[in-house]
């Protein structure tokens, strides 16, 4: 797992900073945040994006309330007050008979209402750098991209957030390796949600947000639509550019992943389970073995009654490297490292609860929604 880690990123392209001077191509874009309940994100997120660098010559920003239940309208209006490229769309009642899931309401709501050359969709709990959308969109450019999507800096508040976060983060850079997504004759598509940038007439074409309606995971679908019609996607390391907490709390963090885990992996019932099974066996059972194998050690009088203790300890050595390997690559603190153990139980079983309620649709949420039956 090291090993692939360290061949995946160590020469994985990064956005660089965009060119002092006049723009790349006189050029429009919009600025679009999905909101549902963002009251702890949206204020933050607004100020940060309207103090970027101006990304072209014509931008906005829109906000559009999910209907909120809390005061997420509320918050974006006062942030982003007095400013001229600021707007705020209420993206009202999905039709009925039609299975809207996530964001992909209120982005389609957005995207309908917009003529701009170009849609970035970013996620409430995203922080901007205030060159980012400036880079991004010069790159895009420059490069011909019809989607361009950026990794971004992970960031752990919670215990929960630190038990969890960083090995999921090293299992999607193991499954999606950048160099395979930004092949164009290779099928592996990945996209980052939370910061997608479309060349609105690709995006357009491939029916947008209202083509993945119903897709729980819709930036995969997305992604895997703009390389299957034969658009250019590229993904970037934006780990300078963007920071990214996803969850607040375990509560929210179990309902996140359970939501995920199934239909990143295909919605192949046996690779979810074996997924989580491999994780239990990486990162709880050496920890659960370290007891009884020093056990066995100090009361045995034979040599090799060590092994069993040795291996163990190399197995929880090399959790430490890959955490350092993280902490390199991606300023990933080491925090609570040594729980890893409860990590990959906690991971172990997320596995088979998201099979469960992926199929039965029984507790499959989404912020409180339920993505079964929801209109």
């Amino acid at each position: 797992m090291l090993a692939l880690l360290e061949r995946s990123f160590s020469a994985a392209p990064a956005l660089q900073p965009a060119p002092s001077g006049s723009f790349l191509a006189p050029t429009s874009c919009t600025v679009v945040v999905p909101a549902y309940n963002e009251a702890d994100n949206i204020s933050d997120c607004v100020r940060a994006i309207l103090a970027s660098e101006a990304p072209c010559e014509h931008w906005a920003l829109l906000v559009v309330d999910d209907d909120s239940s809390d005061t997420t309208a509320a918050l974006a209006l006062e942030a982003g007050a007095g400013d001229p490229r600021f707007g705020l769309l209420s993206a009202g009642a999905r039709p009925p008979a039609e299975r809207w899931v996530g964001k992909n309401w209120a982005c389609f709501r957005a995207s309908s209402e917009l003529e701009s050359d170009w849609l970035i969709f970013i996620d409430a709990d995203v922080r901007v750098a205030p060159g980012a959308l400036r880079a991004a969109l010069t790159d895009a450019i420059a490069h011909g991209a019809d989607l361009l999507t950026l990794a971004p800096r992970l960031t752990c508040g919670c215990l929960a957030e630190w038990l969890v976060q960083p090995i999921i983060a090293s299992l999607l850079g193991l499954g999606f390796p950048i160099e395979r997504a930004n092949d164009p004759c290779d099928p592996l598509a990945f996209a980052a949600g939370p910061f997608l940038l479309f060349r609105s007439q690709a995006y357009r074409a491939i029916g947008g947000h209202a083509a993945v309606a119903g897709e729980v995971v819709e930036d995969l679908a997305l992604a895997r639509a703009i390389k299957g019609q034969g658009f250019r996607l590229r993904y970037l390391l934006g780990l300078d550019w963007l920071t990214l907490r996803m969850y607040r709390d375990l509560a929210s963090l179990w309902e996140g992943w359970t939501k995920n885990w199934l239909l990143g992996l295909d919605g192949d019932v046996a690779k979810a389970l074996a997924a989580g099974a491999v994780v239990v066996q990486l990162y709880a059972v050496p920890w659960l073995l370290l007891p009884p194998a020093l056990l066995l050690a100090w009361r045995s009088p034979l040599p090799l009654s060590w092994l069993p203790a040795l291996a163990a300890l190399l197995a929880i050595a090399l959790q430490l490297a890959i955490r350092l390997w993280s902490r390199r690559h991606f300023g990933t603190p080491l925090n609570w490292w040594w729980l890893a153990g409860l990590g990959g139980l906690l991971i172990g079983a997320m596995a088979p609860v998201s099979v469960i309620k992926t199929l039965s649709g029984r507790g499959w949420t989404w912020r409180g929604r339920s993505l079964h039956m929801y209109q």
